[in-house]
């Protein structure tokens, strides 16, 4: 089966980026490859179905631009396409006094990312938002929201199958990938596709994708699961929208905090345990053959030894409601742990280099034939459609050149 280009994994980015490269030319034939029975079936359909404002991101970082742009197109097809979404609003709570630095330089980078709405309210308004919330400031930020991204995937799926023409291929695993002199092969477990251009939004495995070309990208994918309890149904009155605390810059991850859901529930999480397999979603799933490529890999051994009192803790969280429960009351003191119920995890793809950096912001990688996603890191759920419509840009380019 020949197509003019393949896009390897039908998750958010895989998804839009095909109905953004319809939608500007609708005469390629385009064709999305998923080893899943589904689409959305990993990171994109088990995150947090946050909508995220903006607030962190450096300014002028692809993170940046995408979400500002992203999220503005994703209202937009949301309302046009009858999609329910909430604006909530979320708090960003300093409960700490050496926090109120780190706030106010938050508060700082948000406006420059164009939220001019964004408000720094003082311990008594806090309450007005969050009446059993405990703090010394926080940031109001009435853009967030929240949203249930598998069916923004099944939207993006129907639209750009039924009314622009291309096709989805399910269940069908990608094993290997061979390049011909103008176009690829890619060789699924019971099928051989070719293509003139083959993009790899592949996420969890988007260093095994790449690797059948090239061996020297020096970025592994480390997946680090997130666990989350559910505050039980008589006690969710405790969270009325977003609560999230000051994240500590010199961390990779955003703390654990309060997520209201679409249908009421109030999720409480997640922390950031390394797992023992790409898709290991229970604490005890293990594959010996992905989690020691990993492990022993020299960048993450560099990670363990700059975060390692970090992922003690976390591990320690993971094993231990109590200390769950904690830090999740320096947020909500009259939180219980009887009060909490468990709930899913989702494994996000965290990319690094050979040295031990973290990727923090997405990163391109391309190859004649062959355009590879190796980091598509939140919010790209959020910013898909403006992540889709870059990369939409960069293949049409390379088809172009090639």
């Amino acid at each position: 089966m020949k197509y003019d280009i393949i896009i390897i994994g039908a998750g958010i980015v895989g998804l839009a980026t095909a109905l953004k490269l319809k939608e500007k030319k609708p005469n390629l034939s385009i064709a999305v490859i998923e080893k899943e029975n589904k689409v959305a079936a990993h990171q994109t359909g088990n995150n947090s179905g946050v909508i995220h404002a903006g607030v962190y991101y450096k300014p002028g970082s692809l993170k940046a631009i995408n979400n500002q742009g992203g999220y503005k197109l994703l209202l937009e097809f949301c309302d046009r396409e009858g999609i329910a979404y909430n604006l909530c609003g979320k708090l960003i709570v300093a409960t700490a006094k050496n926090q109120l630095d780190r706030l106010d330089n938050l508060y700082k980078r948000g406006l420059e990312n164009g939220l001019d709405k964004i408000k720094k309210i003082g311990s008594e308004e806090i309450k007005e938002h969050e009446p059993y919330v405990k703090g010394y400031q926080a940031i109001w930020v009435p853009y967030t929201g929240i949203i249930d991204y598998k069916k923004v995937c099944e939207k993006y799926a129907e639209i750009f199958i039924t009314k622009l023409g291309g096709e989805i291929y399910l269940s069908e695993k990608v094993i290997n990938i061979k390049k011909q002199t103008d176009s690829c092969e890619v060789i699924t477990l019971n099928k051989t596709f070719e293509a003139k251009l083959v993009i790899n939004t592949a996420g969890l495995y988007a260093d095994e994708v790449a690797a059948f070309n090239n061996k020297n990208t020096n970025v592994k994918i480390l997946p680090f699961r997130g666990e989350y309890y559910i505050i039980r149904p008589e006690r969710s009155y405790l969270v009325k929208g977003l609560i999230y605390p000051i994240p500590d810059p010199a961390f990779p991850v955003l703390g654990v905090h309060f997520t209201k859901k679409l249908d009421g529930a109030i999720e409480a999480g997640p922390n950031a345990v390394l797992a023992f397999k790409k898709e290991g979603y229970n604490k005890w799933d293990f594959n010996w053959s992905e989690f020691s490529d990993y492990v022993f890999w020299r960048g993450f051994i560099h990670i363990m030894r700059k975060h390692w009192k970090m992922g003690i803790g976390e591990y320690y969280r993971s094993f231990n409601k109590n200390a769950f429960t904690k830090a999740l009351q320096k947020l909500v003191p009259e939180l219980r742990k009887d009060d909490l119920i468990t709930g899913g995890a989702g494994v996000r793809a965290l990319a690094a280099d050979k040295n031990g950096g973290i990727i923090d912001d997405f990163l391109f990688i391309e190859e004649k034939n062959i355009l590879n996603v190796l980091n598509a890191p939140s919010p790209a759920a959020t910013a898909s459609l403006a992540v889709g419509n870059s990369i939409a840009g960069m293949a049409l380019k390379k088809l172009e050149v090639n």
